[in-house]
């Protein structure tokens, strides 16, 4: 464990306004996040998950608290450094893909790398594609490419700028049960192999057991930190 954790949130507070009140939508949430760790954030609808992942994406700006990246407070960057950190350093997984329809496959996989400026963009990204079993569908446009097949370019999206941190929101929640197990096998076996620190957001306790560690919301607050035996996603 280093002296700097990945991910620090210190009493992390976001309040939305609801009619004439303020709901508080995170309440007071103390978690570290160290670098490699396999984290998932579990709870109901409402709990406040995609809301704190926001938040750690730098995303939604806090109510109160703080939330450090690598020793770097979000909150006191301005937007164009927040967006070259996010560049630099956090990839995303989204439950409804986020991929954009007049790019190609291979070309929604290069675009966040060519915007980072990799020279191997090209390159990584063919080794991506092949690795998640899309080499022969690069050329194909979103449109035409089935759900987990739209899943899978999404990963090899996100994890091919090498980000330190990956932040999965409901990967698996516009797939049917077998296409998202071999979603989240890949995620895993993709983020095993290139080392990201992961934190994955979910309402389904089965996913959220491949996970070593599992923080459980409830209104806004931790109710419970556990760690304990990853389980396969198969």
């Amino acid at each position: 464990m280093t002296d700097t954790p990945r991910l620090l949130c210190t009493g992390l507070t976001r309040r939305l306004p609801s009619g004439r009140q303020m709901l508080t939508v995170l309440d007071h949430v103390d978690l570290r996040i160290d670098a490699g760790e396999f984290v998932a954030i579990l709870g109901p609808s409402g709990s406040g998950k995609s809301t704190l992942l926001g938040l750690l994406a730098g995303l939604d700006r806090p109510s109160e608290g703080s939330v450090q990246l690598d020793g770097v407070a979000l909150e006191s960057l301005n937007e164009d450094a927040l967006a070259l950190l996010r560049r630099e350093k956090v990839g995303f997984v989204f439950q409804s893909f986020q991929l954009l329809g007049n790019l190609t496959a291979r070309e929604n996989v290069l675009l966040p790398m060519e915007l980072a400026g990799r020279k191997d963009a090209r390159a990584r990204a063919d080794e991506l594609l092949e690795r998640v079993g899309l080499s022969e569908r690069g050329h194909h446009y979103p449109s035409q490419l089935s759900g987990g097949e739209q899943q899978r370019v999404a990963l090899a999206r996100a994890f091919g700028p090498r980000p330190s941190v990956l932040l999965a929101d409901e990967p698996t929640g516009n797939l049917d049960s077998e296409t998202g197990r071999r979603a989240l096998d890949l995620l895993v076996e993709l983020r095993d192999a290139e080392g990201a620190t992961l934190v994955l957001v979910t309402h389904d306790t089965q996913v959220a057991q491949v996970a070593a560690r599992r923080v459980h919301l409830a209104d806004g607050k931790v109710v419970k930190d556990e760690t304990g035996q990853a389980a396969s996603a198969s």
